[in-house]
């Protein structure tokens, strides 16, 4: 591509360099593209800080320890003067709520039935980074959500959309399935305005949240939030949020399926980020016989992999809790003796919640002598309590 670029004399910016950056982010498969600058987002920190604070980043202790990064760009890299804000649509073919209904087989999220996004968008944005350089002579550095970085706040900043109340971004061209990437750059690009907020008076991804999250429009209680417990705790999950969760065995995309700015979104184009098949409502059974050679074999191109296999099939002895199905208490009782204390105990809650006290019963004196942790017993004893049996 040859490309005319000219300094402004009066701003620096570079002219021509701008107009062939997004058209070459749209070549290499990119749906949208805009220019903020790094210090676009003055009131992230503070926002960032109150989310912290309130602890509703449960867990997720980077969030903390790099708050002087994700809440001043400018910090992460001072002599950033541009940002690139990319993204990548994963719409799906249909309403993934629909999903839910298949209650014996377990409900992937729709981003995580492809290939792994990180690797994918990464990968274009080094190639857009190394065409950038070589065109431009500026330095650039590309992120790709491992980084602490603020992506949705900056590509609010650059007019690809807004935070809906559900904090997630909004579209008006790709409704709210796309990934988001950044290029920091330390050329001067001429910048898009930002966009405005949408949402009016709706609230229906507010609404449609099974475990109550958010605690007002635009702030979110990760600690109650289905895909923070099926992928990012690393503890025995609740029971006040076991029965919400239903079949979802890896995060939740209800919030995001109720917008209605959806009608907009488009179906996603990467052949990589396309559903699998194996990955797309899979049995319940199969997925609790799974050990972790067959877990890693599995989900080994997906995001899904990063969970490990026992949060994993801790969430699957959930869904087999939900399903209703009694058939699949063979699946649960098979893992009661699992090496992992998460998958032990929710296998016997699996169990207690599809009434077969029978099988409690006869596995309990085997099981309860042997076990030694404090949250598996805790189960063992509450069944024990419950069902209709003798102790």
């Amino acid at each position: 591509m040859s490309i005319s670029i000219s300094d402004s004399p009066e701003t620096g910016v570079r002219e021509g360099l701008r107009d062939a950056v997004l058209r070459r982010a749209r070549d290499l498969g990119f749906d949208a593209a805009s220019i903020t600058r790094p210090d676009a987002i003055p009131l992230a920190a503070g926002r960032l800080d109150g989310f912290v604070d309130a602890g509703w980043h449960g867990s997720m202790d980077w969030l903390a320890s790099n708050r002087e990064w994700r809440g001043n760009p400018q910090a992460l890299w001072p002599q950033a003067r541009s940002v690139v804000m990319l993204a990548m649509t994963y719409g799906p073919d249909h309403d993934p709520r629909g999903d839910l209904d298949r209650t014996t087989s377990g409900n992937i999220s729709v981003y995580a039935r492809g290939d792994d996004y990180h690797e994918l968008v990464k990968g274009r944005l080094k190639q857009l980074g190394q065409w950038f350089a070589q065109a431009s002579g500026a330095d650039v550095k590309v992120f790709v959500d491992t980084a602490p970085v603020m992506e949705k706040p900056l590509a609010q900043a650059a007019g690809l959309g807004w935070q809906g109340k559900h904090t997630n971004l909004v579209s008006r061209g790709l409704g709210s399935w796309f990934f988001l990437g950044a290029l920091f750059t330390t050329a001067q690009l001429a910048c898009d305005a930002p966009e405005e907020d949408r949402c009016g008076s709706c609230g229906a991804c507010l609404d449609i949240c099974p475990t109550r999250a958010f605690p007002a429009p635009y702030q979110l209680d990760a600690r109650r939030c289905i895909s923070y417990l099926t992928i990012e705790y690393k503890g025995h999950i609740a029971e006040e949020f076991r029965a919400p969760m239903g079949n979802r065995i890896y995060g939740c995309d209800d919030c995001l399926a109720a917008c209605p700015w959806n009608k907009y979104a488009r179906a996603v184009r990467e052949t990589r980020l396309m559903a699998r098949e194996e990955l797309v409502l899979p049995d319940l059974a199969y997925l609790a016989g799974l050990d972790d050679a067959a877990f890693r074999a599995l989900f080994r191109k997906s995001p899904v992999k990063r969970t490990g296999r026992d949060r994993f099939v801790r969430n699957v002895a959930i869904a087999i809790g939900n399903s209703g199905n009694t058939n699949l208490a063979a699946s649960a009782r098979a893992l009661l003796g699992d090496a992992s204390p998460l998958v032990r105990a929710m296998a016997v809650w699996a169990l207690r919640r599809l009434g077969a006290f029978d099988v409690l019963a006869a596995e309990a004196k085997r099981h309860m002598c042997a076990e030694s942790d404090p949250d598996v017993l805790r189960e063992w004893k509450t069944a024990m309590a419950e069902g209709p049996h003798d102790p």
